[in-house]
């Protein structure tokens, strides 16, 4: 490990030397990138810095330990560092684990009804509250992309576009399919009804790393439906737009102008295909993180939302780590369940490096 400490230093300095060079301004992907290996080292270099004050910490009190006047103080400062290095080599072992390459970027959220017809769409509706909620607790921006709504207040289809520090960080482990154990309000013998609701989670792609040839789309546009008066009736600025060769197709009529709405459509369509790209790249490794959110790995059943009981159970997690109270979840308080699913996602990571 010390060998990667060491080239992790010396790395820093070099990027910070490129970043002090004015041509690296004019190109702003290498600028980008630079930025982001200088904010992943530099927490390395730091806690290396404190390991090395340690250890000199702990030589030091070793040559104090000969003198009987000094005994009990050295005893005392040999143990202090000893434990401050356990505490930074493990910290460092987190550090030095491989970065997810997305999890600065913003995401694109999508939320679609499952099971249970409407009360599957209505606990729909309970998640994409909870997202809010959540997004507005940690000071990201929202941009509701599209929402189709039922007659009593559920959502059967969703995407909101999320941006902010580290949101794919946080938000990649939701993807999957949720689960609601309630009485439905229409159910009169009050007897618990299970339903779904799905949501995918996709890193937002910049332009330039997803090539999308104009011939390979197909562009309509169309009249929104929905509130919004006469405009609604009169101008077709809805967008729809299809990926022939892949099928995908993208819906946006949440804007009254068609050109925004076609802008959103495409930015969510360079989503998906880069989320597809990362889907198919990972399934060729022989080693594959058991926490990746995408392709079939989005049908499982991740988390259940039990109102009798009030808690939320997650199904990755185990344990007395596995459930939290309901009512601050759908509140949007989602840290410390997020925290829980971090933690055994780096376990399992150092787990696969002990044993590579």
């Amino acid at each position: 490990m010390e060998d990667k400490l060491k080239q992790a230093v010396l790395r820093l300095q070099e990027v910070e030397l490129l970043l002090a060079q004015p041509e690296v301004y004019a190109d702003p992907a290498r600028l980008r990138a630079l930025t982001r290996e200088q904010k992943e080292l530099t927490p390395v270099a730091a806690a290396f810095r404190e390991l090395q004050a340690a250890q000199t910490m702990q030589r030091e009190a070793e040559q104090m330990l000969a003198d009987p006047e000094l005994r009990e103080l050295a005893r005392e400062e040999w143990r202090q560092a000893r434990e401050r290095q356990e505490e930074l080599s493990q910290e460092l072992k987190l550090l030095l684990l491989p970065k997810d390459p997305d999890d600065d970027r913003g995401v694109v959220l999508e939320l679609r009804a499952g099971v249970g017809g409407e009360e599957g769409a209505l606990f729909a509706s309970d998640l994409l509250r909870m997202y809010l909620q959540y997004a507005d607790k940690r000071g990201w921006q929202v941009d509701i992309v599209s929402r189709s709504d039922t007659e009593l207040g559920g959502v059967k289809e969703a995407s909101l576009t999320v941006e902010g520090a580290g949101v794919y960080a946080r938000l990649k482990f939701e993807g999957g399919t949720h689960c609601v154990k309630r009485v439905p309000e229409t159910e009169s013998a009050g007897r618990i009804h299970t339903s779904t609701a799905t949501v995918a989670v996709l890193p937002e792609a910049e332009e330039t790393e997803v090539a999308i040839a104009p011939e390979d789309l197909r562009i309509d546009t169309f009249r929104s439906g929905g509130a919004g008066g006469q405009h609604v009736n009169k101008t077709e600025s809805a967008i729809r737009v299809t990926h022939l060769p892949t099928g995908t197709v993208v819906e946006c009529q949440d804007e009254r102008s068609q050109y925004k709405n076609k802008d959103r459509a495409m930015k969510i369509l360079r989503s998906r295909l880069y989320a597809l790209q990362r889907s198919r790249s990972e399934a060729a490794q022989a080693a594959r993180r058991r926490s990746q959110i995408g392709g079939a790995e989005r049908s499982e059943r991740i988390r259940t939302y039990r109102f009798h009981e009030k808690i939320v159970v997650d199904h990755r997690l185990t344990g007395d780590e596995k459930s939290f109270p309901l009512g601050p979840v759908l509140g949007g308080e989602l840290d410390g369940l997020i925290d829980a699913l971090t933690t055994r996602e780096q376990a399992d990571r150092l787990l696969q490096q002990a044993t590579d």
